[in-house]
């Protein structure tokens, strides 16, 4: 087996481009799910009563408040608001009314942020944050990150940031508040499940850069720690299916715990080492009237049916870490173990409306392959373990010790 293993390797392994281009990413806060556009549109005809107006649509409404608001309007602090900033705010407010966490207009100095987020290396706390029940909400503390050493868990929710309630906040508004320089602090205010009183909690910033992978083998089983779906990673998980092949076992565990996601991509390429070619491992629905767009796997598939696979998540586990393993859990490649993943199947596409200023928004649901959408409930673990606190304390992983246990008795 180990033979045909290596064979089948060094095969696909030619296959695997060095650089991925054209990816797109689905995620959340700086992994967001994001299709890149380029656009000409000029901003200022956006609003312009004269220009680009949809029949049976007046602005002239908008235009009544724009100078009822000039005209009365007194600020009780010196900053003086100007007529494009005004702009952007509207835009956000027409962006904001679709009533989606994930669809949003980025001025200037927000769009700056989330491209030098996507980017990997950036100043912070390092933690993945999105809104559900519209709460503010932990996804995930990134691996060996301020966030991670000071204690944050996924699923905190967020009262609070540098004593300004999130309640109503975006995504984008929390970032903007919590990201700095590195050496300084930002102070939560967490509601943690399970724990009565608030928990304050002061992260110092540093220089982030999203881990990607780690390995190691325990009890005769291989280990795979998954951290992000970055551009990086099919060539660090092509490593480590090659590490893996070379420990002679065949009991294999991929750790999805705390990923919040990434390039759909890559999630599509991972899949493809374990499973045969033309299987669906994802499914763009862009709703009605429009064409569907399917990813199917590459047919790497190294393993046949002699692996034996666990696979790891909890509610850090995210967008294209939900991808991988709704399709090898639906296709009986793997077992899921641990608790409720997040719940993350949309799709963004990014489009430059200036030089300076972004608009995200979702363009599309994905599916599994047996047509499933997780966005609100995500996925279901076939085998439930909690960690508690108090495992955490005393550094002790049920969740990975079951899953070895499992593994052996098969």
């Amino acid at each position: 087996m180990l033979s045909k293993f290596k064979k089948q390797l060094k095969i696909y392994s030619k296959k695997l481009p060095l650089i991925i281009s054209g990816l797109v990413l689905v995620s959340l806060s700086f992994f967001i799910g994001i299709k890149y556009e380029n656009s000409q549109n000029n901003l200022n005809n956006i609003l312009n009563k004269d220009l680009g107006q949809q029949e049976n649509i007046s602005f002239d409404t908008f235009w009544k408040s724009w100078n009822i608001l000039d005209e009365k309007f007194v600020s009780d602090s010196d900053e003086v608001i100007d007529n494009q900033a005004k702009v952007w705010g509207a835009i956000q407010g027409l962006a904001n009314s679709f009533g989606d966490p994930y669809t949003v207009f980025m001025p200037p100095a927000d769009s700056a942020i989330f491209e030098s987020d996507i980017a990997g290396n950036f100043e912070g706390v390092g933690m993945e944050i999105g809104i559900r029940d519209n709460i503010l909400m932990v996804i995930a503390p990134l691996k060996d990150t301020p966030a991670e050493r000071a204690g944050i868990l996924p699923q905190d929710e967020i009262i609070e940031i540098e004593g300004i309630s999130a309640l109503n906040m975006s995504t984008d508004e929390a970032v903007k508040i919590i990201r700095g320089e590195k050496g300084t602090k930002v102070n939560l205010l967490i509601k943690r499940k399970g724990e009565v009183e608030y928990l304050e909690i002061s992260i110092t910033r540093d220089i982030i850069n999203i881990p990607t992978i780690k390995t190691e083998i325990k009890d005769n089983v291989f280990i795979i720690r998954l951290y992000s779906f970055s551009a990086t990673s099919p060539n660090l998980f092509r490593e480590a299916l090659r590490e893996f092949i070379e420990t002679n076992t065949d009991k294999l565990i991929i750790d999805l715990r705390g990923n919040p996601g990434g390039y759909l991509e890559v999630a599509n390429d991972i899949a493809s080492w374990f499973l045969p070619i033309g299987k669906v491992v994802v499914t763009e629905d862009y709703g009605e009237n429009k064409i569907d767009k399917v990813h199917t796997s590459k047919g790497y598939d190294i393993f046949n049916d002699t692996l034996k696979l666990a696979i790891l998540i909890n509610g850090g586990s995210a967008s294209a870490s939900e991808i991988l393993a709704g399709a090898l859990n639906e296709y009986e490649k793997a077992i899921l173990i641990g608790t409720q993943s997040f719940g993350k199947g949309s799709v963004q596409e990014l489009v430059k409306i200036t030089p300076e200023t972004s608009l995200k928004v979702t363009v599309a649901r994905w599916l599994t392959p047996l047509g499933n959408s997780i966005s609100h409930n995500g996925l279901s673990p076939d085998i439930e373990v909690e960690i508690t606190i108090d495992d955490i304390k005393n550094e002790r992983d049920p969740q990975t010790d079951k899953a070895i246990e499992y593994l052996n008795s098969l």
